[in-house]
Parts: C-alpha cells; sequence; structure tokens
C-alpha cells in the first residue's frame, strides 16, 4: 500500500463514524460543477480580467456551496487573505487542486466503509482511482460512477438474501420488489433499511 493511501485511510477511519453521512453518497451535483456554474453566472469576464470585487465574489459563491469540503474552503479563505493574484490562481488552479485533495479523502471514507461490507466493485473502483490519482476521474466517478457500483454491490447482497432457506415469504417479497426495481436509490434503501421494516 502507498504511502499516501496509508495515510489517507487512517484519516478515513479516524473521521468515519462522524463524516459517514458526509460522503457524496448518489450526490447529485457536484461542488465543483454547481460554483463554477455559480461564478459563471456571477461573471462573464474571464478570471483574468475580474475586478477585485468580481474575484472576492466568485470566491464567496464557492464557500457558499455546503458541498466545498475542507481543502477547497481552507484554499479559498486563504486565497482571499492573499493578494489579487492569489484569487486569480485559486479560481483558475486552486480550486481544482484543493477539491481533488477534498475527493481524494472522501473516496478514501468511501473505501474504509466498502472494505468493512465487503463491496467488491466499489473496493476495486475506489482503489484504481487512488491509484491513478487523477482530479476528473475522481470527480466524476463521486458524481454518477460510485452511485452505480454500489448499486451493484447491493443487488449481489441483495439476491444473496435469497439463498437463505429460512427467509420469510414477506422478506423474500421486499427482495423482489427491491431487485425488480433496480434503480440505484431503491437497492440501497432496502440495503440499509427496507429489510428491516419488514415483518416476519
Amino acid at each position: 500500500m502507498r504511502p499516501t493511501r496509508a495515510a489517507l485511510l487512517v484519516v478515513a477511519t479516524a473521521l468515519t463514524p462522524a463524516l459517514l453521512f458526509t460522503a457524496p453518497a448518489f450526490a447529485g451535483g457536484s461542488a465543483a460543477g454547481a460554483a463554477t456554474t455559480s461564478v459563471a453566472a456571477v461573471s462573464g469576464t474571464p478570471v483574468d480580467e475580474m475586478s477585485e470585487d468580481e474575484l472576492r465574489t466568485a470566491i464567496a459563491v464557492i464557500l457558499a456551496d455546503e458541498d466545498s469540503g475542507r481543502g477547497v474552503v481552507r484554499e479559498a479563505n486563504e486565497a482571499l487573505n492573499g493578494t489579487v493574484e492569489d484569487m486569480r490562481a485559486f479560481l483558475k488552479t486552486g480550486y481544482r487542486l484543493a477539491q481533488a485533495e477534498d475527493d481524494r479523502v472522501a473516496i478514501a471514507r468511501i473505501l474504509h466503509v466498502a472494505t468493512q461490507n465487503q463491496d467488491k466493485r466499489v473496493i476495486e473502483e475506489a482503489n484504481k482511482l487512488l491509484d491513478s490519482d487523477s482530479p476528473e476521474e475522481m470527480r466524476a466517478w463521486l458524481e454518477s460512477g460510485y452511485r452505480l457500483a454500489q448499486a451493484e454491490d447491493d443487488a449481489v447482497y441483495i439476491v444473496r438474501m435469497l439463498t437463505d432457506p429460512n427467509i420469510s415469504d414477506a422478506l423474500r417479497a421486499a427482495v423482489n420488489a427491491a431487485l425488480d426495481d433496480g434503480s440505484p436509490e431503491a437497492l440501497r434503501y432496502f440495503r440499509e433499511v427496507g429489510q428491516y421494516e419488514v415483518d416476519g
């Protein structure tokens, strides 16, 4: 295991109880995408031509995004406390790098939980992403790939329930209903909550 991966897993293990529900499970949008769109809406001016006020506003939009992680918030605040050129540098490259840092931590947290749950597809894809360390690939996976990989693992888990010879008729029916629906959200809900709501 690479030293960086080991460090990330230590951090993820320590933070998982407090941050488990902040991982971007099935997020419909992204901090990077939302902020970029918002910044464009605030000013149609290229970053190199923005005034100091426009730069501050663009960074404030990023800080106001509740999905901004610790790395983004830290770097955005440092840029606001720096020079005009520091703010430009943040909007042009620093934001992307800080987002990648936050995405790495999010993926490490997801990997920690997936390892505990023996979710093979999520483990495989998360490890590949941490090995490649591509900001674009990590962001894309958190936005859509994770949802699909988790759905695959959830389906496997749910199908295995049918092999239990002592499964009740009510639970069998609920399992089949979840599999018939087949959506990532339905599979996730059934695995996390629905199976425990079935009587008998």
